[in-house]
């Protein structure tokens, strides 16, 4: 099998609007698609999504934000468990999407006054594998983690002879 790299990455949001809107207003996103409501039966959503079979596809939306992996957004309704709280970054399944940005520090700026929940940060990480690198953590408004980065060049690790990441800014 020869992998080409990230076409998109999937999650499920509780309010497609909220969520569109956030993304398109702050990340510059563009809607490439959306299917509207998925018609289909328990079967399906079990065994081809490994969905609860009561649950159904509201609306699937694919978004594009600068140079990288699509967006793949769902919101779903009919979960008997739709309120369980997600992972949080320090358990199994627990995740976050990062975005590179110019400055870090601008963009957690422009972020914090539009009103999101920026964590503490920007970080500039001045030593060892990930040397150059600056990083901060934010909340959407229905709790997902995301991160925003910048780098003024390789990090240390590829510096020192390890293989580069990919880029969006740099290796687009």
């Amino acid at each position: 099998m020869k992998v080409h790299g990230i076409q998109h990455v999937g999650f499920t949001v509780p309010d497609m609007a909220q969520a569109v809107s956030f993304f398109e207003t702050l990340f510059g996103a563009v809607t490439c698609l959306s299917t509207g409501p998925l018609l289909v039966d328990d079967a399906y959503m079990a065994r081809r999504l490994g969905a609860a079979e009561a649950s159904r596809i509201r609306d699937i939306r694919v978004l594009r934000a600068g140079n990288g992996a699509n967006l793949e957004i769902f919101e779903y309704a009919g979960d008997p468990e739709a309120d369980s709280p997600a992972p949080r970054n320090s358990q199994p399944g627990g995740y976050h999407i990062a975005f590179e940005v110019d400055d870090c520090l601008a963009a957690a700026d422009r972020l914090r006054a539009a009103g999101v929940d920026v964590l503490d940060g920007p970080t500039y990480v001045d030593a060892g594998p990930m040397e150059g690198l600056t990083w901060c953590y934010l909340r959407t408004p229905w709790g997902q983690f995301l991160e925003i980065v910048s780098m003024a060049g390789p990090l240390g690790a590829e510096r020192a002879g390890g293989p580069p990441q990919w880029s969006p800014k740099a290796r687009g």
